[in-house]
């Protein structure tokens, strides 16, 4: 056969390599030794990496250099203010500056965090939610200044409120406002963003708050049907258009460790989104049919004990996605090796983006038409969780759809978890490096540098830039933007073109949503943890350590669980609520994002015991201390641990503080912490 290279070099030892920019090159057939051609690859998904830190000019640099290595898509983090609709210079951010991505405010901020950016050719994703209508007005009011029409604009807000209120925690508002602001950036895209997807329907962090597959796809799907028929229902778009609505909605999926049942679960999700996408909506186009999906493989597996392990398991997560030809991945983003030890650095990002080049350029997995078809085994795990997923959709619609029900979900999400934790901890479900094959050798990828710290300077600095902004620009425009977004929210109109309008103008995150915080209001969501009381059936070791409780001189234990800052995933919170009611404690657990002053008050007026503070963020060494001094200001002496997401030169400094244990991933031993909790209580409770 012929073999036809594009580019031809000698490599090391003569090794031949060829590029395969779409032509056919030659390679050595194992079965008869003869060169045969290779066979044309399909286009590789699209690569990302999520990123954003410190400052938007920070965070424009290390988009830059992700680009310039081969990235090919953004993907925005937001830090948790912006996510939650709060400027840096409000007290509600304090300590969450710039810590788990990029402060943006204003159009000054968007216009960095873009420069050098092609917007007209880039295809951006963002992680909003809340405010996501406001980002997009921002996103698309830059582009008008770089003279980019909005009709050129692509890419995805992931504006997936239902998912904020069962597990990450950023929702501002409550669901039915929340969703109106879903349906009015629909309706206007079509209109003028009609690229863009204006819903990135999220599955991800449902399996990371202990979604099983089956609940995973039902809550998903159950949330995109609940947003189309609100959009039917609007008004807003004709219905010759609803096809283009249809089409325009996108995924967010997860992959766990167990790749094949994920290959299955996708190649499920596919099947039945065609399927509502033609019986329920009367989509007769395939193309607008398709089940159009990005991944993040999954963070909940990854282990603060050897860490090491944690590429292999996403190099795995990430074939459950791109396997299958028929359900592979549209886009593709894998977290670094260190995230549960801190943020990653742009060595560990570069790390990550490899991974998926070798994935899509060495091996010959894109070569293939899907090499499941006709596979008995696979057909029949995938009809298993259809099967399983139209139960418990036809379940949550009964329920009224999924804004109806989200304290059912919530509670069942929170069970499913505590179930999983009580798997791991009595070695049903292996976790290698926790609690298997625990002995290892000193790892040369430890020390103190091994994550991305970010300088505390930045909120200070970010601070005195707002006030400078604020000075600088014309006030009286920006309090007539303000005076029209109040309006447009109080009536029906669509809430896209005062939110662009107030971004020229120069108005602030904080300021945009303020005014929706007073004319929606303010929502809670609930905890789900009364509901998953006795998951599992307990444990023995819990059983053991209730009969402790309930034998303490002056009655059961009063703990109080809190969550302080803006830091939403509460699911370790809630295990340890859990697992501390099935422990005999007496749990008081409010939610989340509670400021230092009200957990200290809290504490006052329970007369709790014990104080147990979760903070996943970076945020605990402003916070701890904090809500220490408070408590003690208000004569609460009980013990106060902290858990999350801790970096152990981080542990002296917190016990200086005054905290009394730290606890961070790598501790997993539920009973175990529970006994240590008992321990203090009687230490303190000691005349």
């Amino acid at each position: 056969a012929v073999v036809r290279l594009r580019v031809l070099r000698l490599v090391g030892h003569g090794a031949i390599v060829g590029g395969r920019s779409g032509v056919t090159w030659g390679r050595r057939a194992a079965e008869n030794g003869q060169m045969t051609d290779q066979r044309t690859p399909d286009r590789p998904w699209m690569m990302r990496t999520y990123s954003g830190h410190s400052t938007a000019k920070a965070s424009n640099e290390l988009y830059r250099t992700n680009l310039a290595k081969g990235q090919t898509g953004l993907s925005i983090a937001f830090d948790l203010p912006t996510q939650t609709g709060y400027d840096s210079d409000d007290p509600m951010a304090r300590g969450e500056v710039g810590k788990v991505g990029v402060p943006v405010s204003h159009i000054g901020h968007m216009e960095t965090l873009l420069d050098q950016i092609p917007v007209g050719d880039m295809n951006t994703s963002m992680t909003i939610n809340a405010v996501a209508a406001w980002m997009l007005g921002l996103y698309t009011a830059n582009a008008e200044r770089q003279g980019v029409e909005s009709k050129q604009l692509r890419g995805t807000t992931q504006n997936d409120i239902v998912k904020e209120y069962l597990s990450r925690g950023t929702y501002i508002y409550p669901p039915l406002p929340s969703r109106r602001l879903i349906v009015d950036m629909f309706a206007f895209c079509q209109e003028w963003i009609p690229h863009w997807n204006p819903m990135n329907v999220c599955s991800y962090h449902l399996q990371e708050a202990g979604a099983t597959p089956v609940q995973e796809i039902a809550y998903s799907l159950a949330t995109a049907i609940d947003v189309l028929d609100a959009v039917k229902e609007s008004g807003q778009v004709p219905e010759d258009r609803m096809v283009n609505v249809v089409a325009s909605i996108s995924f967010f999926v997860n992959a766990g460790i167990r790749f094949v049942e994920e290959t299955c679960k996708m190649r499920a999700f596919t099947q039945m989104w065609d399927r509502i996408c033609l019986e329920r909506y009367g989509i007769t186009e395939p193309k607008a049919r398709r089940f159009r999906y990005g991944v993040q493989v999954n963070s909940l597996g990854l282990t603060e004990a050897q860490p090491e392990n944690n590429v292999q398991r996403i190099v795995l997560e990430a074939l459950g996605v791109t396997l299958s030809k028929d359900a592979r991945a549209r886009s593709l983003q894998l977290p670094a090796w260190n995230e549960a030890l801190g943020l990653p650095r742009p060595w560990d990002q570069q790390w990550a983006l490899r991974i998926q080049q070798v994935l899509a350029f060495e091996t010959d997995l894109l070569e293939y038409d899907d090499i499941f078809a006709g596979s008995h085994v696979i057909e029949a795990k995938t009809n298993e969780l259809i099967d399983g997923a139209q139960a418990e959709l036809d379940e949550v619609l009964a329920l009224g759809g999924a804004f109806e029900a989200i304290e059912e979900l919530k509670g069942r999400l929170v069970r499913s978890h505590a179930e999983r934790m009580r798997k791991i901890e009595s070695g049903d479900l292996t976790v290698v490096g926790v609690n298997k094959f625990t002995e290892t050798a000193p790892s040369p990828l430890d020390g103190d540098d091994n994550i991305l710290k970010v300088d505390p300077a930045v909120a200070d600095a970010a601070i005195a830039e707002l006030a400078e902004w604020r000075a600088s620009r014309d006030n009286d425009a920006v309090k007539r933007s303000l005076d029209e977004l109040r309006r447009v929210a109080r009536s029906n109109e669509n809430i896209m073109p005062a939110s662009i309008d107030l971004a020229h103008a120069g108005g602030t995150t904080g300021e945009w949503a303020a005014v929706l915080r007073e004319e929606f209001g303010e929502y809670r969501a609930p905890t789900g943890v009364a509901a998953a009381a006795g998951a599992g059936g307990g444990s023995d070791g819990l059983r053991s350590v209730a009969e402790r409780v309930r034998g303490l001189a002056g009655g059961p234990a009063r703990f109080l669980v809190a969550k302080p800052g803006l830091d939403g995933h509460s699911n370790g919170a809630e295990q340890i609520a859990v697992a501390a009611r099935d422990a005999g404690f007496e749990v008081i657990y409010q939610g989340i994002r509670l400021t230092p002053e009200q957990i200290a008050a809290v504490g006052r007026d329970e007369d709790v015991d014990i104080v147990g503070l979760s903070i996943l963020s970076g945020s605990h060494l402003e916070l701890v201390p904090e809500v220490v001094r408070l408590l003690r200001a208000e004569g609460v002496d009980a013990p106060v641990i902290a858990g999350g997401i801790i970096p152990e030169d981080d542990r002296p400094r917190l016990i200086e503080a005054g905290v009394a244990a730290v606890y961070t991933p790598k501790d997993f031993e539920i009973v175990k912490i529970m006994g240590e909790l008992v321990d203090l209580v009687e230490a303190h409770r000691r005349p």
